[in-house]
């Protein structure tokens, strides 16, 4: 009998050490947990009774605000988005059904108040206890409403992206993905919101922010990094001489040059300069194989590849840059695992976001540090107060001042009589590498175009990336990276 009573006994310890060890998890470590899913419908019920903070682009137009609703006696405020599409995939959305996404996910604490703030933290307190409507913190972003305006109409229904940074701070000036959506219709209209009828590619996605989660082949706009690399550690140098015969042996097999550029296929003897100008593949393949791909891909995580862009947005909305395998980034550890000389002109098994090359042009404009790029300018408190300003940060150096100064003057002779062309702007020096990348259908290409302006002194670094295009970088993206050019350097500086 007292051996039942003692395992009694104990059973009844052990539970009561359960229920306070599950209380205590709950309560203190799990509580933050729950209170951030998404499917917390207590939660997000509750939030709709804060006045949620405005989102601003950088000029002070709204993007974001609240529409007031009464219901039963209480006051809700519920999203409205003023400029519809153009500043979609980077603002997102904040609806009842449909949760969160953009920086209306990632910026929730503070556009609800919920942030660890001081000052945050004391008004929301004195507005519970006066039983006040507790208020939300406003956002201002770094995006231009006028870039992002030419952006989008520049990109029209074709399917891909622009993004614009600021090179010396690593602002982000445009971050546009095509096609876009209407984030009003998200809650009631959830269908025709993820409709693109009209959109020039086969899978339009509309709600996929292709700037910074969509994957593309960089083709040539890649070879600004194997220049990195072959002329940061001294192998090679602009005046280095190269035989072109239109194409490179790789494994037995010729790797020809593109073909479909007004050029001839083979350039003969040729600079490094005049490889770059000319985005000749035979060079830059030759280039790979004498380097090696593992200091290219070296040089290319020093740009940033393989890590997430480190912007506000949600986790899940940003992809990292670099060689890909089973859907996933991949640094070999073996050289021979990998083609080089495809690698050095943007091919193998390259995947980059718009973004991505977007922080490669701007590293180069200034003069090979890498800047930390940004979408929020500032946290405004109700009154007014800054609550949180963003200061520039730089991540590391890419190349030296000297192999940024040589890929820039490449560059610049691609705009003055090359590949690129077509983003000439009439007394601005610009520097603009193109790419193609052939998709293994005809005539069916993913174009590119990166570049910075003026290249004396760069205010601006544009990627821009198309899907499913006929055409070439020089002809399809550049021109649309022109008219953005053009919209930001008109702008007053800040």
């Amino acid at each position: 009998m007292n051996r039942q009573i003692r395992r009694l006994a104990v059973f009844a310890v052990v539970l009561v050490i359960a229920l306070v060890v599950a209380t205590t998890y709950w309560q203190t470590w799990a509580a933050p947990g729950l209170a951030d899913r998404q499917d917390n419908a207590i939660q997000r019920v509750a939030e709709f009774t804060v006045k949620r903070g405005r989102i601003l682009a950088a000029d002070g137009t709204l993007i974001a605000r609240n529409r007031i609703k009464h219901v039963n006696g209480k006051t809700f405020y519920f999203r409205t988005y003023p400029l519809g599409r153009n500043f979609a995939h980077a603002v997102g959305y904040s609806t009842q059904v449909r949760s969160r996404a953009g920086l209306e996910r990632s910026l929730n604490d503070y556009l609800t108040g919920s942030n660890a703030n001081l000052s945050t933290v004391l008004d929301r307190t004195l507005d519970r206890i006066k039983g006040s409507t507790i208020k939300g913190n406003d956002v201002v972003l770094t995006l231009s409403t006028k870039g992002q305006q030419v952006a989008r109409e520049a990109l029209g229904n074709l399917c891909g992206s622009v993004v614009a940074i600021e090179p010396r701070t690593g602002r982000v000036l445009v971050l546009a993905s095509s096609p876009s959506y209407d984030p009003n219709l998200i809650e009631g209209h959830f269908d025709q919101a993820t409709r693109a009828p009209n959109a020039a590619c086969s899978t339009p996605a509309p709600l996929l922010d292709r700037a910074t989660d969509g994957l593309y082949t960089p083709g040539s706009t890649f070879k600004v990094i194997t220049a990195s690399a072959g002329i940061d550690k001294g192998t090679f140098s602009l005046s280095s001489t190269f035989s072109d015969p239109g194409y490179c042996e790789e494994y037995g097999r010729r790797v020809f040059n593109y073909s479909d550029q007004g050029t001839p296929s083979g350039y003969g003897t040729v600079t490094l300069l005049q490889a770059i100008q000319y985005s000749i593949n035979s060079v830059f393949c030759n280039i790979g194989k004498d380097i090696g791909g593992i200091r290219i891909l070296d040089y290319a995580r020093r740009y940033g590849f393989y890590s997430k862009p480190p912007l506000e947005l949600p986790g899940e909305e940003r992809k990292a840059s670099g060689l890909y395998r089973k859907g996933k980034p991949w640094f070999p550890d073996d050289p021979n695992s990998f083609d080089p000389g495809r690698l050095a002109f943007g091919q193998e098994r390259l995947q980059v976001t718009p973004v991505q090359m977007a922080m490669v042009a701007a590293a180069i404009a200034n003069d090979g540090a890498v800047m930390k790029p940004y979408l929020v300018k500032q946290v405004l408190s109700p009154d007014g107060d800054p609550v949180v300003t963003t200061s520039p940060d730089r991540l590391g150096r890419a190349i030296s001042r000297g192999t940024a100064d040589a890929i820039t003057q490449g560059m610049e002779a691609a705009v003055r009589a090359g590949t690129s062309t077509r983003a000439q702007i009439p007394g601005v020096r610009v520097a603009g590498k193109t790419g193609t990348a052939e998709s293994g259908v005809a005539h069916v290409n993913t174009t590119a175009f990166i570049c910075f302006a003026p290249a004396d002194a760069p205010r601006v670094a544009i990627a821009v990336f198309l899907e499913q295009q006929s055409g070439v970088g020089g002809t399809t993206a550049a021109p649309i990276a022109k008219e953005v050019l053009e919209a930001l350097l008109n702008e007053p500086r800040k």
